[in-house]
C-alpha cells in the first residue's frame, strides 16, 4: 500500500456492506464487471449524502458529474462473498475531484477504481467551484473518518 492511499491518508472515508444478489453475476455466477460500477456510484452518493448532499448542491443548480471511471478487477466475487465498499476523496480541488474505490472481505481486495468528477453548473454547462466551505473542510481533515455512513 503506498502513501497515498494508506488508511490514515484518507479523507471523506466512508464504508457500508455490499449485498451480492443473484442479478448481479453472469452465466458464470461471477458478480458481472458492470455491477463494480453501479457499487461505485452507491459509495459515492454516500459520501455526498454524509459530507456535501445533493439537495444543497441542487438549491445553486450545481452538480457532480463523472468524467472518467477506472476499474480493476483483481478477484471476481460470487454470491457467496459478502464484501464491503470502501470509498474516499483522493482530492478535492477548485472544481475537480478524485473519488477512491476498494471493495474488500476479509482484508483481501477484489476490485479497486478511481472516478474523476468535477463539480457542474446546470445553468452555464460547466464546472464551477466548490464552496469554500466543502474545499476548507476538505482541507482540514487530517485522515481517515470512520464514522458510519447514514441510513
Amino acid at each position: 500500500m503506498n502513501m497515498e492511499t494508506a488508511p490514515e491518508r484518507r479523507r471523506m472515508y466512508i464504508e457500508a456492506p455490499i449485498r451480492v444478489r443473484s442479478y448481479d453475476t453472469d452465466y458464470m455466477k461471477v458478480v458481472s464487471n458492470t455491477v463494480h460500477v453501479k457499487w461505485f456510484e452507491y459509495l459515492r452518493m454516500e459520501i455526498l449524502d454524509r459530507y456535501f448532499p445533493l439537495a444543497e448542491m441542487m438549491k445553486e443548480n450545481n452538480t457532480p458529474i463523472l468524467a472518467k471511471t477506472n476499474i480493476v478487477y483483481k478477484k471476481p466475487l460470487t454470491l457467496q462473498n459478502s464484501p464491503m465498499g470502501c470509498a474516499w476523496v483522493e482530492s478535492l480541488e477548485k472544481s475537480r475531484w478524485v473519488v477512491r474505490f476498494e471493495i474488500v472481505e476479509d482484508g483481501v481486495v477484489y476490485c479497486e477504481g478511481r472516478q474523476v468528477g468535477y463539480y457542474f453548473n446546470l445553468d452555464r454547462m460547466r464546472p464551477v467551484r466548490f464552496p469554500e466551505s466543502v474545499l476548507q473542510r476538505f482541507g482540514e481533515m487530517s485522515g481517515i473518518d470512520r464514522e458510519a455512513p447514514a441510513d
